[in-house]
């Protein structure tokens, strides 16, 4: 008897104890809620390296099915040889595909180099290059023709490095480190908001689809491109232009 009137009395305190701290208990809830949220927010927009630094895994030839050898992997670094110096050369692209996202590399290129990394590059047999879809920022040996001074043509200004090749110049003189030294470099591509980053440096920015790009790609190099700068979302993408280049630390993360 003891015994049982000892637990309907313990019954009765834990349930008053219940609807004494039911408002605690919904404010523990929804804190655990928000921490399951914020982790969740967190898990999208994690960095995701694209260059595991030992192999090309992820990539491959744009619209190619064999293997890659014209990139390879020395000191942890992603190198591209050159397409002068081999058959086969081409660019190459991610296996994956995004569409708003942040990009971030580690690059630097020898006396005369010439690259850049293209972004929502359509992959397609009716394409030749990844550049008849995708902008490119622009990696190049600006001393060679005096692109870091002042006072350059917009025609050489468009074609700087962290420009958008031939569309959009830097707002200000190049910050590229002298050649054979690591830069850093980011692209933002956000609902066709587009901004280039060099060296800690916002450089360029501009709106993918708006007036003034329609103008500038029907008057410029790309007006017999239809299909440039108009997927959403695409691949990203390594240029060989025939000269050695230099890439590590690639990583994304989608916005």
């Amino acid at each position: 008897m003891n015994y049982c009137r000892n637990a309907c009395l313990a019954m009765v305190v834990v349930a008053c104890a219940a609807c004494t701290n039911q408002p605690a208990n919904n404010a523990v809830t929804a804190d655990v809620e928000n921490q399951v949220t914020a982790a969740a927010m967190k898990a999208e927009t994690e960095w995701v390296d694209l260059f595991d630094g030992i192999s090309l895994r992820g990539w491959h030839g744009f619209n190619k099915k064999k293997g890659i050898d014209n990139w390879i992997v020395v000191d942890s670094a992603l190198v591209c040889l050159g397409a002068a110096e081999h058959d086969t050369g081409g660019d190459i692209v991610t296996d994956s595909e995004f569409e708003n996202f942040e990009l971030t590399w580690d690059w630097k290129i020898e006396k005369d180099g010439n690259s850049g990394i293209m972004y929502q590059v359509a992959e397609s047999e009716k394409y030749a290059a990844p550049w008849e879809t995708g902008p490119e920022y622009q990696m190049f040996d600006d001393g060679k023709d005096g692109r870091n001074e002042a006072g350059v043509s917009d025609t050489i200004a468009l074609m700087q490095t962290g420009s958008c090749y031939s569309m959009y110049k830097p707002n200000k003189l190049t910050k590229a480190k002298p050649l054979g030294e690591w830069n850093n470099s980011t692209i933002v591509v956000n609902r066709g908001q587009v901004e280039h980053w060099l060296n800690g440096e916002k450089i360029v920015d501009y709106q993918i689809g708006n007036e003034d790009w329609n103008e500038r790609v029907a008057k410029g190099k790309w007006k017999d491109y239809p299909d440039f700068g108009m997927a959403s979302k695409g691949r990203i993408a390594l240029q060989d232009h025939g000269k050695k280049a230099y890439f590590k630390h690639i990583r994304v993360r989608e916005l």
